[in-house]
């Protein structure tokens, strides 16, 4: 994560800044932002691409975190790991600060449609940027065998047209 600022004024208030790599939203850590005693809070979902990469990074800081688990529905018990499909908002792992407050990484490979904004494309990592290229070859592919078997001069503009598309949860293009 990016430490954006540390803001102290005098000795009952202190927030630090962090934004996590490829995020817009950033996130206060401190003293004397909010009236809740330290560790009341539980539930705070981290959004991630990668569970098992993320659980352990934390891990390798020193962070004791759970074992990943997922859920057959909504309200249904845990299971122990990943969702078996690898659907995306259904593999979680929990840990906590050092206030106490619980976290709960959640894994989400591909939004919803409409949970990101259409007028932007960002990837949070190289392996991110990565996968999502080797998503829009293997369409193209199919493009391709759908045309005719010719080779598509204008692929990157396909590739580009796909990888919005895909990212923004609209329809693919053919």
């Amino acid at each position: 994560w990016r430490l954006d600022g540390d803001f102290v004024v005098g000795d009952t208030f202190r927030a630090m800044q962090f934004t996590p790599p490829g995020s817009p939203a950033s996130i206060h850590f401190g003293t004397g932002i909010t009236p809740a005693a330290p560790g009341s809070a539980s539930g705070l979902f981290l959004v991630v691409s990668d569970i098992d990469a993320a659980r352990a990074e934390l891990i390798g800081h020193g962070v004791e975190v759970s074992e990943v688990f997922h859920r057959a529905g909504p309200g249904k018990p845990a299971l122990s790991g990943r969702h078996p499909e690898r659907q995306s908002y259904s593999s979680y792992a929990t840990f906590k600060d050092p206030d106490g407050n619980e976290w709960l990484l959640q894994e989400v490979t591909t939004r919803l449609p409409g949970r990101v904004d259409s007028n932007t494309t960002d990837y949070a990592s190289v392996a991110d940027l990565a996968a999502a290229m080797w998503r829009a070859g293997l369409a193209h592919g199919e493009h391709e065998k759908r045309n005719g078997g010719q080779r598509d001069e204008n692929w990157p503009d396909w590739y580009a047209e796909y990888m919005v598309a895909e990212q923004a949860g609209k329809p693919l293009p053919l």
